[in-house]
């Protein structure tokens, strides 16, 4: 690349800001552009619910403001910019910023436009104190709409539901939650382990309604009522947390291919189709490695990776690939660490796969020494190959995490049950019993061989 060449990275979120970074840093003599529509640039949408809580501020969830990033990677950045077109034949960008249009010329382009709520379709969803959670930017809006609220119904058991029904009660808020599924984190976990964060949702004093569809919201000016297919609810704020769906729009406008999940189609080394046009983070599908097809997985870890690939490829050609994912994830109610990979029971039954899968209990520490905890581990084997191919793990200890992070290793690199049982694990009493949870879990899976 010639040092004239110019990288234009729409979005600033994961993706985005990964993608403008690697890229200087690949080709210093790079000219790059990082175009964001609001204020905020390399944040972190994850932390949105511990701003309701009050744990942290508003400012903590952006890592850099567009001055320092501007400054310290040498990246020109455009904050309260819009892309509203894109022409791909002139390589122009046209932006909106300030109150007047202007083209911005492009040698390689980088879509990182991220993710949108997904709003049902239902009466009242445009009233007053009807709340999404869609980006830091807007985090200080949510947080006074809910302020001056006693009792909120939150709908939606997903990460971001549950996540939002905690930062509620520690502001002593009245919560109902509602899943329109017969358990909670359906797309996440199975029904057996959802029911161990369902009792302790209940626990903290949070009315659970499984298996209620919302159908409206009710009020004049602001919400006053939810109307389920089951009943109907007095509430003072309603959170929406109903899944989010890929900001394909500008990808469409310039004629990007989307796939079956509705994000963007790309390859391992995020190139669209369209020459010189790269894609990453929450706006594109992903290669699942169990599944080996194109799945939608929307993950700030992923979309940090795959905005590295994009930036590098986009100044060095095709000179990082991106393998996929297996479907890695955490998220916790209080002390409660919930956490999968692979492929639940669900999603194996879902996708025809012949499997074998046990839930085991067990210690995180030595019987005998102080502090440890009950742990639940489930593992999800290839009934014809033995391979270990999901795991879903959930306690109240930190070390959950490193629970998966091990099970996703061993699913990526392809090991059969009877090779997970032999992994060397370390082994001390304040650390983990002799024989680990994951180890025990394999041996059950074992068909008694081990």
């Amino acid at each position: 690349m010639s040092s004239l060449s110019r990288v234009v990275v729409v979005g600033g979120g994961a993706a985005g800001a990964s993608a403008a970074s690697r890229a200087k840093r690949v080709d210093p003599r790079a000219e790059v552009y990082l175009i964001e529509a609001t204020d905020v640039i390399t944040h972190g949408p994850c932390g949105i619910p511990y701003v309701i809580s009050g744990i942290i501020d508003k400012s903590k969830l952006a890592v850099y403001t567009p001055e320092a990033f501007e400054k310290e990677r040498g990246i020109r950045v455009l904050v309260n910019s819009r892309v509203i077109d894109i022409d791909v034949d002139k390589r122009i960008a046209e932006v909106h910023r300030g109150g007047r249009f202007e083209k911005i010329k492009w040698d390689k382009l980088v879509l990182a436009t991220g993710a949108l709520p997904r709003i049902p379709g239902i009466p009242g969803v445009s009233l007053g104190n009807v709340v999404t959670i869609r980006h830091p930017a807007y985090v200080d809006e949510t947080v006074k709409a809910l302020s001056d609220k006693n009792v909120v119904a939150v709908v939606g058991g997903s990460y971001l539901g549950i996540e939002v029904v905690e930062g509620l009660l520690e502001r002593s808020k009245k919560v109902l939650l509602f899943e329109m599924f017969n358990h909670l984190l359906p797309a996440s976990i199975d029904e057996d382990v959802a029911s161990i964060v369902e009792e302790e949702v209940v626990s903290r004093g949070v009315e659970l309604r499984l298996s209620e569809k919302l159908m409206e919201i009710r009020g004049r000016d602001r919400a006053e009522s939810i109307v389920t297919d089951k009943g109907e609810y007095r509430v003072d704020a309603v959170v929406l947390a109903t899944g989010v769906k890929p900001n394909v729009e500008l990808a469409k406008k310039i004629g990007l291919r989307i796939g079956e999940t509705g994000a963007v189609e790309v390859n391992e080394y995020m190139e669209t189709g369209v020459e010189d046009v790269y894609a990453a983070g929450d706006l594109v599908e992903k290669y699942h490695r169990v599944l080996s097809k194109k799945v939608w997985v929307p993950l700030a870890t992923t979309a940090n990776k795959e905005g590295l690939v994009a930036g590098a490829n986009a100044v060095k050609h095709r000179f990082l690939k991106f393998p996929g994912i297996v479907g890695t994830a955490i998220t916790k109610f209080y002390d409660l660490i919930i956490a999968r990979t692979g492929l639940t029971e669900n999603e194996a039954k879902k996708h025809n796969i012949r499997y074998e899968a046990r839930v085991v209990k067990a210690r995180t520490k030595a019987h005998y020494y102080p502090g440890a905890t009950e742990v639940h581990v489930k593992l999800v084997v290839e009934e014809n190959t033995e391979k270990l191919i999901g795991a879903q793990v959930i306690g109240k200890d930190h070390i959950v995490a490193g629970y998966i992070d091990i099970a996703s290793i061993a699913i990526e690199r392809g090991m059969t049950i009877e090779e997970f049982f032999f992994s060397d694990l370390s082994y001390m009493p304040a650390t983990a019993p002799v024989w680990h949870p994951l180890i025990v879990a394999s041996r059950v899976l074992s068909k008694g061989r081990l």
